[in-house]
């Protein structure tokens, strides 16, 4: 056992000899690209791995699955395939995509929109129903909002309809009720305290950007005046209000219009791949990524991060530094740029500030700095002022009216929550959405707090830890069960239509406080939502305009307004000693820094319990069904930790356990940790995965701890990573001649466009499992331009929900047989410590000779190497072309 106090202080040697490894990739003559640590030191249990990985004449067959976790895991899709074929639409009128029907037709699909909801946002869908049966979502490519595809969560959103874990009856103190009769006592418990204004009365959601909820819930305060309305995600856009706040000092929502943007740079933001505006942004950069037509430029990407994602991996160029570096890095291109001195900000990134600022201010105008949704409120603060130093601000930044109902510090008001429980100042407490009582921050105590008020309800789609300290649940419809509204990222309000009656009696959000700010009467959801727009309609032919509504998905003309507010500033410069202030304090502890995210597939942990999410492999580290704490080579080496080992980590006086995992191109002296794992009341699928996170959070900083203490502990875990899953033994196939990655730059290309053809590999026909065929007239085919392609996940998890894909479990993926049927190669190329990482899409991962492996030879990695000195590294993810049927075999 070995402790670490300073990220300086040398311990162990690391099993992997990080020293080796260096040295082995500087022996190397061009690219050498590799796929984990292990692969690259030749270690003896990866070459077993390989050995023993494909069925034919392996060592050994895998040990039979256990029934009932089979039954456990299968659940959702069985019902998905055709268990709930019984039910039915519902009774009112929805309208189709394309046409309404007059009768279904069996085996022929319709197609609806609607929309889900994440974060408070609405993703726009066209949702694919079989016979009264939603099977399958689709971005919609005629709304405003211009998302028109969908990521992967969005995608996975369908297999949590069928599960059956969902909650499913409304139940007091574990006793089954029924909703008239909730309605009834809680009613009766309102009405006695509206003589004191319902002053004792609080309500708690996530994000609401719901008008027809927001009007409800506006009207609930109206009859009981002293009532409390708070909010609090706990993936929210915390930063990005606080940062508007500051230097607007009105809130505003901001909006990238990448598709102007000739130079970008990204500010711990992984834009291309998170986020409510990613689908939109990722389009927009990809229109001046393509190299098509004789084009001979293309944009180029800047990125500083503190943990890599998939942006960091199409980035141009990528500078890898500790959380806390990252405002200072923006302060310093801020003063470079407005020609101050930066007194010495740069942290030993002199040259590359320098650069970056060059390049930007050559760009003005047509440049755009995009802080992150985690990143610290002051880099948001500098962002914007940044963008308004380049004359960004009304060409490739817009600002707009925020497209929350009530945009408000969200960690102040669950702080304020919390001090009116513990004061005993609330009598009645509902609970609409999140789970504050596992997602909140350690410090605020709302767990305790909660115990402290006499009526706790809970309205949600499961029964989990903040039920548990509630006497009643109401279940919560799906959103494919709902007829709701929500704006997208745009504002552009967005209608949710149900495709099928809630298969478990859930109701919506609206209808719980519509209907309990009510007198008798009870109105269904569908009655409030019409209601509602009609009251506001001004077009003469309501029933025509609502009509189109169902049918488009959206309202037109409610995007949010533009505004143009003005910057915070003095004598035309930002307060940079105000906001960095703060800033400065917390970086002076020592110790590790700390910096937490919503995990890439299972989100805050709401996707916990979704079996497709919990095996899809996560763009960069590739484990699945857990979380770890992603660390660099260098601290491995220092602290001498492998993969799986457990590291005690404390901050703050409080401690969690997690288990490592060695992340090449991770910075130095800092520790990822993911949210949304540890879950005790997920569901049969998601309890007991990964390990929770939130002890360590703090309200005062959500995304970034300081002065964190890390041990190593004398204890392994086993994570299951797909990173080296169907690879072929290194001597027999020949790395060198086949050429899978191939690496040129943006002056390569221009010198000769059909460099990668002279690196191309013809496998021989016989190798193939399948017989020949002469194909007349069109043949299948699949092109993917890693131009485009962020790693992102989306179309793996759409081909398993197309194909209702079965989900193996943790235990099976370990031993390499995990089910998916497209999967995306992660390779790395460079030093460990500073490792850039390329994403290729693969086809048919089960072929047993990986026939997938073999790309057409005009596929190429082009990048832009201008804009930087000789001395930074160039980072880039180039096109591949794959096709059983390429007419260049």
């Amino acid at each position: 056992m070995s402790s670490l106090n300073e990220p300086g202080r040398r311990g162990a040697e690391t099993g992997l000899k990080l020293e080796e490894l260096q040295a082995k990739l500087s022996r190397q003559r061009g690219a050498e690209l590799w796929r984990s640590l292990e692969e690259l030191a030749g270690d003896p249990e990866f070459e077993e791995l390989l050995h023993r990985e494909f069925p034919r004449q392996a060592a050994e067959w895998p040990e039979g699955v256990d029934r009932r976790r089979f039954l456990q895991l299968s659940a959702a899709s069985l019902a998905l395939g055709g268990l709930t074929a019984c039910t039915r639409q519902p009774a009112e009128r929805i309208v189709p995509y394309v046409r309404q029907p007059e009768e279904i037709v069996p085996g022929k699909p319709l197609h609806f929109a609607s929309a889900v909801i994440l974060d408070g946002y609405a993703q726009p869908v066209l949702v694919e129903s079989h016979m009264g049966r939603p099977t399958k979502l689709e971005g919609n490519p005629e709304h405003p909002a211009g998302t028109r595809g969908t990521t992967a969560l969005t995608q996975a959103v369908i297999l949590d309809l069928y599960d059956g874990d969902r909650s499913q009856v409304v139940s007091e103190l574990g006793r089954i009720r029924t909703w008239p009769a909730f309605l009834r006592e809680t009613r009766r418990a309102i009405r006695a305290l509206e003589g004191m204004g319902g002053a004792r009365i609080a309500l708690l959601t996530e994000t609401v950007t719901s008008p027809s909820l927001a009007a409800a819930i506006s009207d609930f305060q109206a009859r009981f005046p002293a009532s409390r309305w708070h909010q609090y995600s706990a993936a929210g856009r915390h930063s990005a209000r606080r940062g508007a706040q500051a230097v607007f000092e009105v809130p505003v929502d901001t909006h990238f219009d990448l598709s102007r943007a000739q130079v970008i740079l990204a500010l711990d933001s992984d834009f291309l791949a998170s986020g409510p505006d990613t689908l939109r942004q990722a389009r927009d950069f990809m229109r001046l990524r393509r190299l098509r037509g004789g084009e001979q430029s293309m944009n180029r990407l800047y990125s500083i991060e503190s943990t890599p994602t998939p942006t960091g991996t199409l980035a141009d160029h990528r500078l890898s530094v500790r959380p806390s570096q990252v405002a200072e890095l923006a302060e310093a291109l801020y003063l470079e740029i407005s020609n101050t001195d930066t007194g010495g900000q740069s942290n030993g990134h002199g040259a590359w500030v320098q650069a970056v600022a060059k390049d930007l201010a050559a760009h003005r105008g047509r440049s755009a700095v995009i802080p992150g949704d985690y990143a610290p409120a002051e880099v948001h603060y500098l962002a914007h002022g940044l963008n308004d130093l380049l004359g960004n601000v009304g060409r490739t930044v817009t600002y707009t009216e925020p497209v929350e109902a009530r945009p408000e510090d969200q960690l102040s008001s669950l702080g304020a929550l919390v001090a009116e429980m513990n004061a005993g100042q609330v009598d009645i407490l509902l609970i609409l959405g999140g789970n504050p009582v596992y997602d909140a921050p350690a410090d605020v105590g709302f767990a305790e707090a909660m115990l402290k008020v006499g009526r706790r309800i809970r309205w949600g789609a499961y029964e989990d830890e903040t039920s548990e300290y509630c006497q009643w649940q109401v279940p919560a419809a799906h959103d494919l069960e709902s007829w709701a509204d929500a704006r997208a990222v745009d504002g552009t309000v967005t209608i949710l239509q149900p495709l099928i009656e809630p298969l478990y009696g859930g109701k919506t959000a609206l209808e719980v406080v519509a209907n309990l700010a009510a007198d008798d009467e009870e109105r269904p959801a569908y009655d409030l939502l019409r209601g509602y727009w009609q009251a506001r309609d001004d077009s003469g032919d309501f029933e025509r305009s609502w009509r189109r509504a169902l049918h488009d998905g959206h309202m037109d003309g409610t995007a949010a307004a533009v505004r143009e507010p003005e910057l915070t500033v003095t004598d035309g410069v930002l307060d940079l000693d105000s906001a960095m202030r703060e800033h400065r304090s917390r970086r002076k502890m020592e110790g590790f820094e700390v910096a937490f995210r919503p995990d890439p597939t299972i989100h805050d942990g709401r996707f916990a319990n979704n079996g497709w999410l919990q095996e899809c492999p996560k763009p960069l580290t590739k484990l699945t069904w857990d979380n770890a704490a992603l660390v660099a080579p260098a601290m491995a080496q220092r602290l001498g930790f492998e993969n799986g080992q457990w590291l005690a980590i404390e901050a703050r006086g409080r401690r969690l356990e997690a288990p490592a995992w060695i992340l090449p191109g991770h910075p130095d002296g800092s520790i990822t940790l993911h949210l949304g794992y540890g879950r005790v009341r997920a569901g049969q699928v998601g309890n007991g995965a990964g390990f929770d996170a939130n002890p360590l959070r703090t309200s005062d900083s959500p995304w970034l701890v300081s002065g964190a203490r890390v041990e190593v502990l004398p204890k392994i875990h086993a994570l299951a990573s797909t990173q080296m899953h169907s690879n072929i033994e290194l001597e027999t196939r020949e790395a060198e001649a086949r050429h899978l990655i191939r690496v040129g730059s943006l002056h390569e290309y221009r010198e000769e466009p059909e460099f990668a053809q002279h690196r191309a590999h013809s496998p021989d026909p016989g190798l193939s499992l399948y017989p020949p065929v002469e194909y007349k007239g069109h043949a299948w085919g699949m092109a993917i331009d890693l131009n485009s392609c962020t790693g992102c996940n989306a179309c793996v998890v759409a081909c398993q929900s197309e194909n209702n894909i079965p989900v193996v479990g943790k235990d099976q993926v370990l031993r390499g047989r995990e089910m998916h049927w497209i999967r995306i190669d992660r390779y790395f190329d460079g030093p460990a410590e500073d490792a850039s990482a390329h994403h290729q899409p693969m086809l048919c991962m089960h072929c047993e000779l990986a026939p997938c492996e073999v790309v057409c030879p005009v596929a190429a990695t082009v990048h832009s190497d201008e804009g930087l000195n000789e001395m930074i590294y160039n980072r880039c993810v180039g096109t591949r072309y794959c096709s059983n049927n390429c007419p260049y075999k």
